[in-house]
């Protein structure tokens, strides 16, 4: 039984539970859903793994940038053509450390979406990341990127401005960028569209997030023909941070609580909190070719057996 079903069958109990009077029946019915409350987040499989990363509930970028950064300037545009809302880039403070922070921007309901494009960057987006790269980079401020996107938006117009231009160009500047970068996947990290802002000396993953080449849906979709088939291609891709921590993909796991970070946002911030501070000490005391040799390094090995 998939989370999604589990979930089902909980909200079913406690609507029973409600109309229920006192007696053996509603004893029965409380023990049964305290059971399923204690078992249904243990053992999750990579499709439970894929419906908590698009959990409704689960927190978005913008949560993260206010419970990490003391302030937060936002900077807009990307000097060619416009703003992509569906990417926040600024200059924050990191407790004593300024830092150049860029996120990928999912709305918390169906008119922000809307307005962030669900979180699917155009190349107006990665341009605007871009271009606070290059200048994090002259002012020698270490770069964070949060991402959480589906993919980058395949669109007539999108395609027409340089879309695939835009996130080779991310790709090739953060590999040789002369200042610290670490990436953290919060939810989705699908496709292009997220490794264009993937590039990094540390990239780490929430317990509940995925990251791989397309959605399961998709994958199934073209290697099966059959996009019904999704929970199998979860299965097959290895997208869970478990799955690629094993494999030594990324470099570290942010614990969740049970159901999920909404559960204990605070909590997994000071986790976050405490890897940004670790990472930046370790990172900023390397001598800048040492640096970007092992980055280099540690992007060639992946895969390497």
């Amino acid at each position: 039984m998939s989370l999604l079903e589990k979930e089902g069958q909980l909200a079913a109990l406690q609507q029973q539970l409600e109309t229920c009077e006192e007696g053996v029946q509603r004893m029965q019915l409380e023990q049964q859903i305290r059971e399923l409350s204690a078992s249904m987040y243990h053992d999750l499989d990579a499709w439970d793994r894929v419906y908590l990363a698009r959990h409704p509930q689960r927190p978005k970028a913008q949560d993260y940038l206010k419970r990490l950064f003391q302030t937060f300037y936002e900077l807009h545009g990307d000097r060619c053509f416009g703003d992509d809302r569906s990417i926040i880039g600024g200059v924050a403070m990191f407790e004593q450390t300024p830092v150049t922070v860029i996120a990928q921007a999912k709305g918390k309901d169906l008119q922000e979406n809307l307005k962030r494009n669900f979180g699917m960057p155009n190349p107006e987006g990665y341009r605007k990341a871009l271009r606070l790269a290059k200048e994090a980079e002259k002012f020698h401020r270490p770069i964070i990127t949060f991402v959480d996107t589906s993919g980058a938006y395949p669109g007539r117009g999108a395609e027409e401005r340089g879309q695939a231009e835009a996130i080779a160009q991310c790709l090739f500047t953060f590999s040789n960028l002369k200042t610290p970068v670490i990436c953290i996947v919060l939810s989705e990290g699908g496709s292009g569209g997220a490794l264009a802002l993937s590039v990094g000396d540390r990239l780490i993953m929430l317990e509940n997030a995925i990251y791989s080449i397309l959605s399961p849906e998709g994958f199934a979709s073209i290697l099966w023909k059959d996009g019904s088939r999704a929970k199998e291609a979860a299965q097959v891709m290895k997208l869970t941070a478990q799955d690629l921590y094993d494999k030594k993909m990324i470099d570290a796991i942010i614990r969740e609580p049970l159901g999920g970070a909404q559960n204990d946002l605070d909590a997994v911030c000071d986790q976050l909190r405490q890897y940004i501070r670790r990472s930046l000490n370790e990172l900023t005391r390397v001598k800048m070719p040492v640096l970007l040799k092992n980055r280099y390094e540690k992007y060639r090995n992946i895969g390497v057996i």
